[in-house]
């Protein structure tokens, strides 16, 4: 007999507890050997006082079972408290989020009825970008997000992506990226991108531009297989993606992390169907398959995929999709419909297989939190100047005079940018500005500086001007790590 493995379970807001509920039936019937551990988050525990949206219990529970399979929550609006569904990703680094998008019949949309089959997958990074959360007001006008991308991280996501296209059979893998105008972030996002890439010489490796991305999506999706994307930008194409194949009802989401993995429905709470045993369970459904392969069941998901793929094909649907001219089925219904097809196979669009078999691991509790740091082989890093972010209701003209004051034989201050463009020493009058600007002073003739020197500039100045923000400039093997203006 199996051993059961033993999974956190949370059944969620709204009509999550009905459609976890009808997933979990499904398990039963078809004897796949788990142990549910039920937990509690979500909207009700933050209305108790536990400002993370999850009690300590459940914390502990999925830090020990390495598992947490999760209906859909809501984040209270209005109570200054974070998303659950994100502070769970972020909590547990489960960098890789991979949602699974195809064509399934009974199912109709637009390339549906066109012949046009689609089967992409949408991996996107999880942990950093604007998703960091990291925001200040510099004055009353202006908000600043720190959009964080780092080496360690961009290679955990693409280390999954290919592995991931290596196991399931995929040929190509897309990474999508804004690199012309983020030179430095998405920049290292695309470079390691190819790094990674030499070690799947089998799996055809190409890059596209984010936004041409979205329309060839929507025009010709059938050439995409595997695209992996930075984190705002995967949110947005897997939200176009669902949209491809039906909504997010028909999107299953898995979040991937080295010790613990979140498996979900990413769609809404649907307060006004909750109670109505009408809900659609079947994006939790997909959701289980990736989960079920993640634990190396892949036998009991084969089985239960195929036996969806059969009942859709066979026309049973809820009351958000299929043919309105036959009668919709509850969400029990739906269920049992799976349940009584257990062992049977579609015509048509049979369960994927994996080639590789997963192996499941149950994490170790470290004793610190783990640094990921890329060793410094022949590295010369050099201080080579400062920006200053200032805070000023003047024409740059007017204070760039007091500014340069402050330079020395060997640092000059090169240019002043307001919403990153130039507007001194050339720009244009045109360019209209806010109270807030960018002040970079910069070594001459490729020389480097100390930050003790820097931080003497910043202090002098800050006697006559608000200094709003501080960034040292560092070089990395004589490549400048900071961009330039727009203009400069």
């Amino acid at each position: 007999m199996t051993k059961k493995q033993k999974i956190s379970v949370a059944k969620g807001d709204g009509i999550g507890a009905e459609i976890m509920d009808a997933v979990l039936q499904i398990f039963d019937a078809a004897q796949v050997p788990l142990e549910y551990e039920f937990i509690e988050m979500g909207k009700e525990i933050y209305l108790q006082g536990h400002s993370s949206g999850m009690t300590e219990k459940a914390k502990e529970s999925v830090e020990s079972n390495g598992i947490l399979f999760k209906g859909p929550m809501e984040t209270p609006k209005g109570k200054g408290v974070k998303s659950i569904n994100v502070t769970a990703r972020k909590t547990w680094s489960t960098f890789a989020n991979r949602r699974h998008f195809r064509s399934l019949v009974g199912v109709d949309t637009v390339f549906s009825k066109a012949g046009i089959p689609i089967d992409l997958t949408i991996v996107r990074e999880n942990i950093e970008g604007t998703y960091g959360g990291i925001e200040h007001m510099l004055t009353q006008d202006v908000a600043l997000c720190r959009r964080f991308i780092t080496r360690p991280g961009s290679i955990q996501v693409h280390k999954f992506a290919f592995e991931m296209a290596r196991k399931e059979g995929f040929t190509k893998v897309t990474c999508a990226h804004k690199a012309n105008i983020m030179k430095l972030t998405d920049g290292l996002f695309l470079e390691t991108f190819y790094e990674v890439a030499k070690d799947f010489p089998e799996i055809e490796a190409n890059d596209i531009i984010v936004d041409d991305l979205a329309m060839k999506l929507v025009a010709k999706p059938q050439q995409f297989q595997v695209v992996v994307l930075t984190n705002l930008q995967g949110d947005i194409m897997s939200d176009l993606c669902a949209g491809l194949v039906g909504g997010l009802g028909f999107a299953p989401s898995a979040n991937i992390g080295e010790n613990i993995s979140i498996f979900e429905a990413v769609h809404g709470t649907a307060p006004d169907i909750t109670g109505k045993n009408i809900a659609n369970p079947t994006a939790l459904l997909l959701s289980s398959f990736m989960l079920l392969r993640h634990l190396g069941l892949m036998e009991y998901a084969a089985r239960i995929e195929n036996s969806l793929l059969y009942t859709l094909e066979n026309g049973a649907h809820t009351g958000d999709f299929g043919n309105k001219e036959t009668p919709s089925l509850s969400t029990t219904e739906f269920a049992n419909a799976i349940i009584s097809n257990l062992g049977k196979e579609p015509a048509e669009g049979k369960a994927r297989v994996s080639t590789l078999k997963a192996e499941f691991h149950l994490p170790e509790r470290p004793e610190n939190q783990k640094m990921m740091v890329t060793p410094r082989i022949n590295s010369i890093e050099k201080i080579v100047g400062v920006d200053l972010f200032i805070e000023s209701d003047q024409n740059a003209n007017s204070f760039a005079s007091l500014l340069k004051k402050q330079e020395t034989d060997d640092i000059k201050m090169i240019m002043i940018s307001n919403r990153g463009t130039q507007v001194w020493p050339t720009g244009s009058v045109f360019t209209e500005c806010v109270d807030q600007y960018r002040v970079r002073f910069e070594c001459i003739n490729n020389s480097e500086t100390t930050l003790s020197k820097m931080l003497e500039l910043t202090e002098a100045i800050s006697k006559d001007i608000f200094i709003c923000s501080v960034e040292i400039l560092r070089s990395y093997n004589g490549k400048k790590g900071y961009s330039l203006a727009q203009g400069q």
